[in-house]
């Protein structure tokens, strides 16, 4: 059953409030997964907190077409083409690896990730966007390195601290010896 006009612009407008709202596109090429691994793959994608849905090519262009700078995507819609919107550039790429690593097959394919204005495409693409570290790694490894180096200056008072205490109860010990 075909949709109406009032259909196909909320769609649109659906589409549009996705793509300004997240910074991260993954458009794959789904075809040939069944019914079952197609379900499969959309819960991957919820639990790891990515929407993913399947959209009319022409529809998505128009929705792209109200937004500045999104040209570049215009070419890969063609065919069938799923969306998978993100915060985070490397939870797509980990749930489409995973999925096809667990199911043994080669779909969905990478058409293309467009990441805060970058393409991303080509064979090695999803794995080159995999290995990134999440936003929350990232913070880790920097608040890891804020904190290192207080670290090192607690660590170093409280090494010469013990060393103090060491040398004074040593002379504590030797008046002790020399009193008897």
């Amino acid at each position: 059953m075909s949709k109406t006009r009032a259909e196909k612009a909320e769609i649109i407008d659906e589409i549009g409030e996705k793509l300004d709202k997240y910074p991260i596109l993954y458009l794959t090429n789904f075809s040939g997964l069944t019914v079952a691994q197609s379900n499969d793959l959309r819960g991957r994608f919820r639990e790891a907190g990515v929407d993913y849905q399947v959209t009319k090519n022409t529809l998505a262009q128009l929705a792209l077409d109200r937004l500045d700078g999104m040209d570049a995507l215009e070419e890969f819609f063609s065919g069938p083409t799923a969306v998978a919107f993100s915060d985070d550039p490397a939870k797509p790429a980990r749930v489409i690896q995973d999925f096809l690593e667990d199911e043994e097959v080669e779909r969905p394919e990478l058409k293309v990730a467009w990441i805060e204005g970058e393409l991303y495409e080509g064979p090695d693409a999803l794995d080159e966007l995999a290995d990134l570290k999440s936003r929350e790694e990232l913070i880790g490894d920097i608040v890891g390195l804020l904190l290192s180096p207080a670290q090192n200056i607690a660590g170093g008072l409280r090494g010469a601290g013990q060393n103090l205490a060491g040398i004074l109860e040593s002379l504590a010990d030797r008046e002790e010896t020399d009193d008897e």
